[in-house]
């Protein structure tokens, strides 16, 4: 396996699969993010992510395969940005060159990103790409780190 990592448009199809990594136990652990229940989840997929011409959203491809997603979006004033790997292709360095693929076609600075605080990998995987650190959140229970990538793409 050569591991060729591409980003290319969403199709409907891939639905299922993002559907089946949100729902991994240990993706959920690590996230802190609670897995939607399929209607919802198909829902929020078609009309909020896919249906939101404001949104920019790739799927992420391995040697063809779909292997996750990343999307940026508008909370208020901010870009946001948020990603999204099956567990089978963590710790391979998909991750980064997934994102540094994506922000070369995201034009919008600054982005912000705001992994959940115990997600490590996450945070390491932004702030490679230059983002930094500028403050913590709370979100219910949990804590998370929000980043932020000033500037423009090189």
């Amino acid at each position: 396996m050569s591991d060729q990592v591409r980003l290319r448009d969403v199709e409907p199809v891939d639905l299922e699969e993002f559907f089946a990594q949100e729902h991994d136990p240990e993706a959920v652990r690590r996230s802190k993010f609670p897995p939607r229940e399929r209607e919802a989840f198909m829902t929020h997929w078609t009309t909020k992510v896919l249906g939101d011409p404001t949104n920019f959203v790739q799927a992420v491809t391995v040697d063809g395969e779909v292997a996750g997603n990343v999307v940026a979006w508008w909370d208020e004033e901010r870009r946001f940005i948020g990603y999204w790997l099956g567990k089978q292709y963590w710790g391979r360095g998909i991750g980064t060159r997934a994102l540094a693929l994506f922000l070369e076609r995201e034009k919008a600075r600054p982005l912000h990103a705001d992994p959940f605080v115990g997600n490590t990998g996450s945070v390491r995987l932004l702030e490679k790409h230059g983002f930094r650190r500028t403050e913590t959140v709370r979100y219910g229970e949990h804590e998370h780190i929000l980043l932020v990538l000033d500037g423009h793409p090189a």
